[in-house]
């Protein structure tokens, strides 16, 4: 579906794309032959210069990624978070992160989690996407902007997109209904327009992420809490795992770097490693 001056076409991409090993994506800028007016039916006939370009879930051209965790059903995996947070960082693309489900979390809890991630992304929030006021919380990082709705599944994207997008539901109705679908449940990627001014990209969730482009001596510098210590460890190629006098390791045993975050690091870092040995 490709929308012009607020008119719907339904296109597709012309057979040389697939030669080619590439094929339009949703955020897109393309060009179009109209083949049937009337019934707003065309081809994709060139693809425009993208500013970016994820891979999972697959998007281009995004200003920001809306990421959401919930705080509780389902408990947040720290390491799943922490490997698609490196995974936008590697493909340059800002994050806010949203733990969802504020009212099923207590104030302690709540603080933890914002505290451990406040260095990671532009912007970490607690909300609860049924409250009256959600929406106006969000307005100001959202307007103007195309941002990329992810996470895992469960956390309460479909209420957060109906909630900024309120014809997002009869829009998501009528495409199960033209696909012979019964109740709608993600499965790609969807462009829709914000009030106010903005695109959502609903994107189908995920339990599972695997990082295949990264060595394990390189997820070091995806954690930018450790580059301020980094220099005042002992050796200039320092993993921050076992060597001895680590400011890296000595910051998280003291929690200022946040612990949670030096944890799922390691973990990261033992991942990537045993894969090197396959």
């Amino acid at each position: 579906m490709l929308a012009i001056d607020g008119r719907i076409y339904e296109c597709r991409a012309r057979g040389i794309f697939r030669k080619d090993g590439d094929k339009p994506l949703v955020g897109d800028v393309v060009g179009i032959s109209v083949i049937d007016d009337a019934a707003s039916i065309g081809s994709v006939e060139c693809i425009s210069e993208r500013k970016n370009r994820l891979i999972r879930p697959e998007a281009a051209n995004v200003d920001q990624v809306l990421l959401v965790f919930a705080f509780d059903k389902p408990k947040p995996n720290p390491v799943l978070l922490d490997r698609f947070l490196i995974s936008l960082r590697q493909n340059g693309v800002p994050c806010v992160l949203l733990f969802n489900k504020r009212d099923l979390t207590d104030e302690q809890e709540a603080r933890f989690l914002m505290e451990s991630y406040r260095y990671a992304v532009s912007d970490v929030r607690a909300v609860c996407a049924l409250e009256d006021d959600f929406k106006d919380t969000l307005k100001e990082i959202l307007c103007g902007r195309i941002s990329l709705l992810a996470g895992p599944s469960g956390v309460g994207k479909s209420t957060i997109l109906n909630a900024l997008c309120p014809g997002a539901s009869a829009q998501t109705g009528e495409i199960s209904r033209k696909l012979k679908r019964g109740k709608h449940t993600t499965r790609h990627s969807e462009l829709f327009a914000i009030e106010g001014g903005g695109y959502l990209m609903d994107t189908p969730g995920f339990t599972a992420l695997e990082l295949y482009d990264i060595e394990a001596e390189d997820v070091r510098h995806e954690y930018p809490e450790f580059e301020a210590y980094t220099p005042k460890c002992r050796f200039a190629d320092c993993m921050h795992i076992k060597e001895p006098d680590c400011e890296v390791r000595r910051a998280a045993s003291e929690d200022i770097i946040p612990r949670l975050r030096y944890e799922n690091y390691c973990a990261i870092y033992a991942e990537q490693k045993e894969k090197k040995r396959y």
